[in-house]
């Protein structure tokens, strides 16, 4: 009797193989390491692809269908995207904190009867993580004789947030008019930076519960679709011959497309700048 081999469990098995290689590579990596900022990324894409190599190799085994485990690739690779920005949302109001805080301690300094040029400096000791960086390199362009307006303007483009633009279109314009109230125009700037921070905090709370609901709807329906598959094979055999596995990339498309809604509708839409490609002219 000879001895059939499964072309579906030899791929099934490689890919299993495979991942696991990646993941082992990604926990230990590999001598001599890579510098620090591409190794996170390695190590991120790695552990994405191990686990998306064997996740894919499960389905392709239970299922034997290829389309499947491509999906289940593409879902793997995009499942932290279903949170809809979060990341980019919580790091803009980091960012919109910082700023106000900054904007006081701008005030404060200039209230002391020192010149932007030298309240500018001395604000950076006080200034949070996510500005500090910003804040010295304008320094640096400060001390190599760089007019004030035109780092301040790099400094926006840097920053690139819309609360940032008012906070520096206010100096900005002190820098070239030297009038007094700036004092003033910075505590009324940092109050409204503060209401705002107060705004995004609510509306992210409200995302936060979409994004919820996007994520138990994906589970949801892939759940459903997985019990289908282990519990009624003769529901969905018609998907086991090449016009089921085109019939199933229809399927998939119409998936993703309502996840992608989805996760549009959890999005978050940054606001449009006041000051724009400034920090490269002149």
């Amino acid at each position: 009797m000879g001895l059939t081999v499964d072309p579906f469990a030899l791929l099934a098995g490689a890919l299993a193989g495979g991942g696991l290689f990646l993941l082992v590579l990604s926990l230990y990596g590999l001598r001599p390491r890579p510098p620090q900022p591409k190794r996170h990324l390695v190590r991120m894409l790695t552990t994405r692809g191990a686990v998306a190599a064997v996740s894919a190799s499960l389905v392709l085994l239970i299922t034997r269908w290829p389309v499947a485990a491509v999906g289940t690739v593409l879902l793997v690779f995009a499942w932290r995207g279903l949170s809809g920005g979060a990341a980019e949302e919580r790091a803009a109001m980091r960012r919109l904190e910082g700023l106000a805080a900054w904007t006081e301690s701008l005030r404060d300094t200039i209230a002391g009867a020192a010149g932007l040029e030298q309240a500018i400096p001395s604000s950076i000791r006080a200034a949070a993580p996510t500005l500090r960086p910003h804040l010295r390199a304008m320094i640096d362009r400060l001390h190599t004789r760089m007019a004030l307006p035109e780092a301040l303007a790099i400094f926006a483009d840097e920053l690139d947030d819309p609360s940032a633009d008012l906070v520096v279109a206010a100096l900005m314009l002190n820098s070239k008019l030297r009038g007094p109230g700036l004092r003033d125009v910075l505590g009324a700037l940092a109050v409204s930076a503060r209401e705002e921070l107060d705004m995004r905090r609510r509306v992210e709370a409200e995302r936060r519960a979409t994004r919820r609901s996007v994520q138990i709807v994906v589970i949801t329906a892939l759940g459903f679709a997985a019990l289908l598959v282990l519990f009624n094979g003769d529901y969905v055999e018609e998907y086991d011959d090449p016009l089921g596995q085109a019939v199933l990339v229809v399927v998939a498309a119409l998936f993703g497309a309502g996840f992608a809604w989805m996760r549009r509708l959890a999005g978050f839409d940054k606001p449009t700048r006041l000051l724009t490609g400034r920090g490269g002219d002149g």
